[in-house]
């Protein structure tokens, strides 16, 4: 799973808020389907510019992933190379196209878990938010905070 990273749980919150609200939502654009959001909050290219970038080579999300590569030059690439430097892996994005990462569905509730729909907006949002939730989790079972329990202090009275 993604780095256990505030700047991928804001990552994951900004592009769960910004489909709830008011972005367009087209599963079937590179641009503005599952990965397309994420890339657009990762890179703050817009979707056109995504859309044109991934269309230089074939194939969808999970595709592009598949054939990544670093040193190709391509600009999808270069878009991957963001998302993966801030600390997403190739399979989190091939998870989040299809809503399909084991660990992030096991936290969604049985009965709405069974009905998620990659290609549907709320299911998306409810994905990406859950998955914010588990790192950010993670994240903070780690953090080890100070004892607070006061020391005895010796105080000394002159007479």
């Amino acid at each position: 799973m993604a780095q256990r990273t505030l700047p991928v749980i804001q990552a994951l919150r900004d592009t769960a808020q910004r489909l709830a609200t008011q972005a367009p939502y087209q599963w079937g654009h590179m641009g503005s389907c599952n990965c397309g959001h994420l890339a657009q909050t990762v890179t703050r290219l817009t979707k056109a510019e995504i859309h044109t970038r991934a269309m230089q080579r074939y194939g969808d999300w999970e595709r592009q992933l598949l054939d990544y590569c670093p040193t190709s030059g391509l600009p999808i690439d270069e878009t991957i190379d963001e998302m993966l430097a801030l600390g997403f892996s190739r399979t989190d994005l091939t998870h989040l196209e299809r809503l399909s990462d084991p660990a992030i569905r096991a936290a969604i509730p049985f009965e709405r878990r069974n009905a998620l729909r990659h290609n549907q907006r709320d299911d998306v949002v409810l994905y990406l938010r859950t998955w914010a939730g588990l790192l950010e989790a993670e994240l903070l079972a780690t953090i080890e905070l100070p004892s607070l329990v006061p020391t005895a202090t010796l105080v000394t009275v002159q007479v």
